[in-house]
């Protein structure tokens, strides 16, 4: 992870003056003045000046005035409309506020820029206010509209703080359980081909595909089982067996409501063995709150 430095232009008097001797002191020492702005995160042509103002004249010829654009100088957007725009991207998504798209990219944000301030910027510019208020590009977490808040509300304030609760009195051993699938010819990363052809990748005749159903404990201990064929009730007891057979305290297995894992079979063989396991589902449509998806 790259460290980002504060813009020099920010710095007091003080820490300015200090990194010129620093400066100084680094090119004494053979470092290139490319090296050393990088390292002090100044300008090359900045360094340059004071190395050879001191080469010229010692350490009180250096100059100590402040050069270069004053910081903001040169935007478009004022301080004020710049705050009412990020506080739009941060409590709204893009259909509240009459835009339409999914998610708040650099073209979203530009016309909410023009919608909300009467300025048209370059994509590329609404690319660098969006870094220096600092935001991200990430994938999406995905959360459905059929999410019942209150369900949620109630689970992580009241539910599992009490199954967490009855879990330490009991010394049970807290499991988040799901599953999941893959195919042999998924590969979510991007590459390069020359301009104006097409990229392809080989991929099998026939689609290949595994499940796997796993479960991760609060510690970050993992247990799993793959499988070929659909999850059903018959293959979730074997998981749960093999799981039990792995375990030797009291399990709490949380569960999403996949309806493999409430048939008959299923829940009598979870009657059978109250003593070794029991379930708790999680609320519906609320995937987020398994640690284990």
């Amino acid at each position: 992870m790259a460290i980002s430095l504060p813009d020099a232009r920010e710095l007091s008097d003080e820490v300015l003056e200090a990194l010129r001797l620093r400066a100084l002191h680094g090119c004494e020492l053979g470092f290139t003045e490319a090296e050393v702005a990088d390292l002090l995160g100044v300008c090359r042509e900045t360094v340059c000046r004071w190395w050879s103002a001191y080469a010229h004249g010692g350490v009180d010829t250096l100059p100590r005035d402040r050069t270069g654009r004053p910081l903001g100088s040169g935007r478009v957007l004022t301080q004020e409309q710049a705050s009412h725009i990020q506080q739009l991207l941060r409590t709204h998504s893009p259909e509240e506020v009459g835009i339409a798209a999914p998610l708040w990219s650099r073209r979203a944000v530009r016309e909410l820029i023009r919608q909300e301030c009467h300025v048209i910027l370059a994509v590329r510019t609404v690319g660098l206010y969006l870094r220096r208020w600092g935001f991200t590009a990430k994938r999406p977490r995905r959360h459905s509209r059929d999410q019942d808040p209150e369900e949620v509300r109630t689970w992580l304030e009241e539910t599992y703080p009490a199954l967490a609760a009855r879990a330490e009195q009991e010394g049970a051993e807290i499991h988040w359980c799901d599953e999941v699938g893959v195919a042999a010819d998924e590969h979510p990363a991007r590459g390069y081909a020359p301009q104006g052809e097409r990229l392809t990748m080989d991929v099998p005749d026939r689609h290949i595909r595994a499940n796997q159903i796993s479960t991760i404990t609060n510690e970050g201990k993992v247990r799993f089982m793959t499988y070929t064929q659909t999850m059903t009730g018959a293959l979730f007891l074997v998981f749960l067996g093999r799981l039990l057979w792995s375990t030797t305290g009291k399990v709490f297995l949380i569960i999403d409501r996949l309806q493999a894992h409430k048939t008959p079979e299923v829940m009598a063989w979870l009657a059978g063995h109250r003593d070794r396991i029991e379930v708790f589902e999680l609320p519906r449509y609320a995937p987020e709150l398994n640690p284990d998806e």
